[in-house]
């Protein structure tokens, strides 16, 4: 069976819907830093939801390893789905956070203070430079465009896990301060 000829055409108009999208979202995270709302929920919720929420993702993309080194594409791409889901959850769920509640300083020193510090610089600049990358190696696969879907998600997969497993981390040892 021939798989389906690549739809350039549509890749081409998701991956500039793609583009303003990490655009808006980069100016969004920037601009919660100065804005400041009063959200009448207790948001003290949301940290800890937010490690189970990158724990899934992180879950979903060993899962979708697994699933293609098997050869089941299917599941694979239900697995990629979820971890997609799961990151809106938290960005929506991060921004709500972060414009309601002031920054959290960390307490340790020492060179769990350093380690802290390079893991959260990491996790953040990451998150933020790989969300276009995430995109458009999904609009690849959706478009058919297997073979750079491929070449993409090889760089890309380590990248999104590296941020999802992280973001648990930062949490954990954050939580003492909170």
């Amino acid at each position: 069976m021939d798989s389906p000829k690549p739809n350039i055409q549509l890749a081409r108009k998701l991956e500039l819907y793609a583009t303003i999208f990490s655009i808006a979202v980069l100016l969004l995270v920037i601009a919660m830093r100065y804005v400041s709302l009063d959200i009448s929920l207790d948001v003290m919720i949301l940290p800890p939801f937010h490690a189970i929420i990158n724990t899934l993702t992180a879950l979903c993309l060993i899962l979708a390893l697994f699933f293609v080194k098997r050869g089941n594409i299917k599941k694979h791409m239900q697995s990629n789905i979820l971890a997609l889901v799961f990151s809106a959850i938290f960005l929506v769920s991060y921004v709500v956070y972060h414009v309601s509640t002031e920054p959290t300083t960390y307490g340790g020193e020492g060179y769990i203070r350093i380690l802290y510090y390079v893991l959260l610089a990491t996790h953040v600049f990451l998150a933020a430079a790989s969300l276009p990358f995430i995109l458009f190696t999904f609009i690849r696969a959706y478009t058919g465009q297997v073979d750079r879907h491929k070449k993409m998600a090889r760089w890309v997969f380590p990248v999104w896990l590296y941020v999802a497993i992280t973001g648990p981390i930062c949490y954990l040892m954050l939580a003492p301060y909170y």
